[in-house]
């Protein structure tokens, strides 16, 4: 994945000094690359305050500057998948808009407590597609999760409710909740992803312990708007990001970081099972310039 794919970073300093007119296209290039216009803006003004006057000799000094500002502007919203699990069971939601990889994103991470001991149960919350129940049994089965569901058509809100039930008479270590791939212009779906917090506060006034949003980096600005809907109805907890193998400008993930200050949990890299990552702010950042 090339963050600055197709932004010619090398050929706009080229053999050149920096001056104020150069500066100016450096920040439209960043704002072309989704990291939001105030990030662009701080980016800018650091660049201007180190290299200002002085003659840039290669790309490479433009991207080791960029990943050394990126990584301390992420440093702050690194959160352990440790953090996931402090209670028992650990009630968690998995929220996001169709496309997003988000039952996988659910099987990947039950992988990673699983192969770390834990007992894992996923619940079908997503009722208004078989194919979304079906992936998430098959999920069950690949790593050797409880898997709780109910017929399609069900209300949400009692598979949620079932699920975190299972979780505490089983005494399992967590229990991922999975919602369907909602809109969030669509009110009545909302209100429905609304009523599976209501039913599992029911049950403990601490449920969920965690609502992780799912993102797809590919989306660019609208990601913004999807995080300020379902922070209208829930408490986010996490982000976890995926489809960063692809040539998605992931600068995105900077603007929602100054914007909402959310934890930032995983980023997905792939397909395989493996491909789910912890989120590093340094890692991260070498793969946006792509110096890996």
């Amino acid at each position: 994945m090339k963050f600055f794919e197709n932004l010619n970073f090398s050929k706009l300093f080229s053999k050149k000094k920096i001056d104020d007119n150069l500066l100016d296209k450096f920040e439209e290039l960043l704002i072309e690359s989704d990291v939001g216009t105030e990030i662009a803006s701080e980016l800018k003004e650091k660049f201007k305050k180190e290299k200002i006057g002085k003659e840039i000799k290669d790309e490479k000094e433009i991207f080791e500057f960029l990943g050394n500002q990126i990584s301390k502007i992420l440093e702050p919203h690194e959160r352990k998948f440790d953090d996931l699990n402090k209670n028992s069971p650990s009630i968690i939601v998995v929220a996001g808009v169709n496309g997003v990889g988000k039952t996988t994103t659910i099987g990947k991470l039950g992988r990673l407590f699983k192969d770390n001991g834990k007992k894992i149960v996923f619940g079908a919350a997503d009722t208004f597609r078989a194919a979304a129940i079906d992936q998430l049994e098959l999920w069950s089965k690949k790593i050797g999760a409880e898997f709780i569901k109910s017929d399609l058509g069900t209300d949400p809100a009692s598979v949620g409710y079932k699920t975190a039930k299972f979780a505490e008479e089983n005494k399992l270590d967590i229990a991922f909740i999975d919602t369907a791939g909602r809109l969030q212009n669509k009110k009545n779906l909302m209100e429905e992803y609304k009523k599976i917090f209501t039913v599992l506060k029911k049950i403990n006034p601490e449920y969920p312990h965690e609502t992780i949003l799912v993102l797809d980096a590919t989306t660019g600005q609208n990601a913004i708007n999807q995080v300020e809907e379902f922070k209208k109805i829930s408490n986010l907890t996490g982000l976890i990001i995926t489809k960063m193998d692809t040539s998605a400008k992931g600068g995105i993930l900077l603007a929602i970081s100054k914007k909402f200050s959310l934890p930032i949990i995983a980023i997905g890299m792939g397909e395989k099972d493996s491909d789910l990552h912890p989120f590093s702010s340094n890692n991260f950042s070498k793969i946006l310039v792509n110096n890996k």
